[in-house]
């Protein structure tokens, strides 16, 4: 519990007091935000914001989880970082390199499209694969790895392993699919901010819950076979405190963009920390917002292909709100309210098998 407060309150203070020094930077070197031209009117008062403020993000998190675990050092019992908690923030770190380039090309070249979609996919799926490969390498004392080559909702299920392919190309889709949907989320001022976080906060509870009823710990009918949960719940707090800290100038009006430097590295933390905690589908009740928003963008694109009508005025599904006359701070709170009540039926779903049986 100490390494959570201390790794959520340095990079809360990091993220909050670094912001500020990235607007000004960004902003004198002229990294602003470009608009498209088919997007809402109202955005285009927007054009010039500071973005790439996901480095931010990225930085203070890194900073946070380092020192958490530095501080042990000076206590009676050292606690490294581990294998699993590495794993997530290289996939974090990876994604947000990734969107970091992205951004930087739209600056360079002033234009709303980055990277070419191969290229950027391409990126998702080399960081994605090597955080595939080796979350089910490094087995602990207990011959436990940071992932099996499973399926899994509440914890691994299924008879047997379907193979180590076959599990590369399901992380893949998760963490693609996740990174990606973060990123159409990320369409308001704190938008994807506040529906990431909740699932965050979220995570901070998984681990804490999984390390009370670790199978290493006390075996029992409903224990958990996770490598290092706790130290997941440290990654996770460390990201969460970065990102309040951030929200802090990207609230309503923001002042900066996290960028799909932010938006794929926030995409990429919740996918990897699914595959670690052995709650890879749940993370579709969790990230509940982020799901409906993609699948906005699915249904929108489908529709019109096959009839040539659109189902919402526009799509992401907020940008349907803003074109129906809702003002941009009533989508952000009402949006935030429904990834709260995702996040909440997924841990009512996630604590269900331990409610007494009658």
């Amino acid at each position: 519990m100490r390494n959570i407060l201390i790794a959520a309150a340095v990079s809360l203070l990091l993220s909050m007091a670094g912001t500020p020094l990235a607007i000004r930077l960004f902003a004198r070197r002229g990294y602003g935000q470009n608009i498209r031209e088919e997007g809402p009117s109202g955005h285009y008062d927007k054009r010039g914001t500071p973005t790439m403020g996901g480095t931010v993000i990225v930085i203070a998190a890194l900073i946070g989880y380092f020192t958490a675990h530095l501080m042990t050092f000076f206590s009676s019992t050292p606690e490294p970082p581990t294998v699993s908690a590495l794993l997530v923030l290289f996939l974090m770190t990876g994604l947000g390199l990734v969107g970091f380039l992205d951004d930087f090309i739209k600056i360079y070249k002033q234009r709303s499209l980055g990277l070419r979609s191969g290229a950027k996919a391409l990126g998702q799926l080399i960081v994605g694969a090597v955080f595939a490969v080796l979350c089910v390498q490094f087995p602990n004392a207990y011959d436990i790895t940071p992932a099996e080559t499973r399926l899994s909702f509440l914890r691994d299920f299924g008879p047997a392993s379907i193979g180590i392919v076959a599990f590369t190309i399901w992380v893949l889709f998760i963490i693609v699919g996740f990174s990606n949907a973060v990123n159409l989320t990320d369409g308001l001022d704190g938008l994807a901010s506040g529906a990431t976080g909740v699932v965050l906060a979220s995570y901070v509870l998984i681990g804490n819950w999984q390390l009370r009823n670790s199978c290493t710990a006390a075996l029992g009918p409903n224990c958990y076979v996770v490598r290092d949960p706790l130290d997941l719940a440290v990654v996770a707090a460390a990201v969460l405190g970065a990102l309040v800290g951030f929200l802090w100038w990207n609230a309503p009006p923001a002042k900066i963009f996290m960028g799909d430097t932010g938006s794929l590295a926030l995409g990429g933390v919740i996918a990897g920390l699914a595959v670690t905690t052995r709650t890879q589908l749940l993370l579709v009740v969790l990230a509940g917002l982020p799901v409906i928003i993609t699948a906005s963008v699915i249904i929108q694109v489908g529709f019109f292909k096959m009839t040539g009508k659109r189902v919402f005025r526009m799509a992401p599904l907020q940008h349907h709100f803003e074109l129906k006359g809702w003002a941009e701070t009533t989508i952000v709170v009402r949006f935030w309210l429904i990834a709260a009540l995702c996040a909440a039926a997924a841990l009512g779903l996630f604590y269900l098998e331990w409610m007494p049986k009658q």
